[in-house]
């Protein structure tokens, strides 16, 4: 009896409610075996009905629909960015303060327009290696011959150099620029140099026979040069004045600091107080080759967060390895009337090194560094300069590997100027001792 009370009208107790409601209850509808039932449009949202969820829905439609054609048409409205902004700024300054700025080291900007054949691909290999360990921006170029540039090239070359990632070092084959002729901030160059003949005489037997990195190296560089070219003779070469070993190709080094200036590619005195003066007032050092370890150790000194340790894995054992590849190879020596001729021609880059090395020379002596050189005697007015002065074998291929990197590593130098430059000596083209004239770069955040 129990049950059957449990269990009402399914257990035989008749249902006293109206039949379209016992219908519904069932869970009838229309069609076979059961009336109309009316079912809630969603489970979740049981209190609205068919006409309120089709209201949501085209509500739902219109919003998205306007929120496309928004986007189409310049983004978002205005308020609800000046919204996100003013929510954002609040919720995140009020709680934590300012973001804090990054501080960069000064200078933070330094450009290495790296002279041919003056130890720059020794130079970049340590850079390279310096960038990893103290986190600056190495910044290089696909282009690397290109030195002279148009007006428009200049403007797009210092637009990506500026926007680089602070600190930044740009490395190039390029002849000096003046980022502020160009309403840029002027970055601190340095810059390397060596003896005019040594450094002729290197680039000539690199084009024909490439370094010690492959024997097709020097194919790969200068493949359209005929063999007769390829193996002319370089005293045959000076005597009867190709065009290689004459003006002006000779004139190689001064452009490289004198500018972009169509009269800094001609041979003469104002090409050279020109690049006399740039080098006073917009490099904090410029180095011989000759004497390369007091040139990174002043580098160290001056730029420490770019050449910290730089010394010490110069002269790591795994590193002169792979400097042992970058030595032209199959270098002869012109006869001294040959040498003698080059010296005239090239009485200007002579002009200019000189200048240079006796600078940094002055510059060693203020910080302690003795040079491991002998002081040398007064030059005649055609000195013949020995193309051995820079510690090269003149046979390369029976000279030991390990004692031609050391004696080649031996040979380089760096010679100084700028800040540190301009308290020693005279602007030779001004004729002041006025400090440095370059200011500090602004500092990106």
């Amino acid at each position: 009896m129990k049950k059957q009370q449990q269990h009402g009208g399914a257990g035989g107790c008749p249902d006293t409610r109206p039949p379209a409601a016992a219908a519904a209850a069932a869970g009838g509808g229309p069609g076979p075996g059961g009336g109309w039932r009316r079912r809630r449009p969603l489970s979740l949202l049981p209190f609205l009905s068919l006409r309120d969820y089709g209201f949501c829905m085209a509500a739902l439609l219109l919003f998205c629909l306007g929120s496309l054609f928004y986007q189409l048409n310049g983004g978002p409205p205005h308020f609800l960015l000046d919204l996100r902004h003013y929510l954002g700024n609040s919720t995140y300054l009020d709680d934590h303060g300012p973001p804090p700025q990054k501080v960069l080291p000064f200078p933070s900007q330094v450009v290495y327009n790296r002279v041919g054949k003056c130890g720059s691909r020794t130079v970049v290999l340590l850079l390279r290696i310096l960038s990893e360990k103290h986190g600056f921006n190495l910044v290089t170029s696909d282009i690397h011959n290109k030195t002279r540039l148009t007006k428009n090239e200049q403007m797009e070359l210092i637009k990506n150099i500026s926007t680089a990632e602070q600190p930044y070092l740009f490395t190039r084959h390029v002849h000096f620029l003046n980022f502020s002729r160009f309403g840029g901030d002027q970055p601190v160059y340095i810059n390397i140099i060596r003896d005019p003949v040594n450094r002729f005489l290197s680039n000539y037997f690199f084009r024909r026979f490439g370094d010690w990195r492959g024997e097709q190296n020097h194919m790969i560089r200068t493949p359209s040069m005929r063999q007769e070219e390829r193996y002319l003779d370089i005293n045959v070469c000076i005597l009867e004045n190709y065009p290689e070993c004459s003006n002006p190709r000779l004139f190689y080094i001064i452009p490289y600091f004198c500018g972009q200036h169509p009269r800094c590619r001609e041979p003469g005195e104002w090409a050279l107080e020109r690049a006399k003066l740039n080098v006073n007032e917009n490099f904090l050092l410029v180095g011989i080759l000759e004497e390369l370890e007091d040139v990174l150790l002043l580098l160290e000194r001056f730029l420490p967060h770019y050449f910290k340790d730089v010394l010490s894995i110069y002269k790591n054992p795994e590193h002169r390895k792979l400097g042992n590849l970058t030595v032209t190879v199959k270098k002869t020596v012109p006869s001294p009337e040959a040498i003698q001729i080059l010296y005239q021609r090239m009485r200007y880059e002579y002009e200019f090194y000189y200048y240079v090395k006796e600078q940094f020379h002055l510059l060693k002596r203020k910080f302690g560094l003795k040079s491991h050189i002998r002081k040398p005697r007064p030059r005649p007015e055609f000195f013949i300069p020995s193309p051995l002065e820079t510690e090269e074998p003149i046979d390369d291929e029976e000279e030991d590997d390990e004692k031609w990197l050391e004696d080649i590593y031996k040979s380089g130098g760096k010679e100084v100027l700028l800040s540190p430059f301009r308290t020693l000596g005279t602007d030779t083209a001004s004729g002041s001792n006025n400090g440095p004239r370059y200011k500090k770069t602004k500092q990106v955040l």
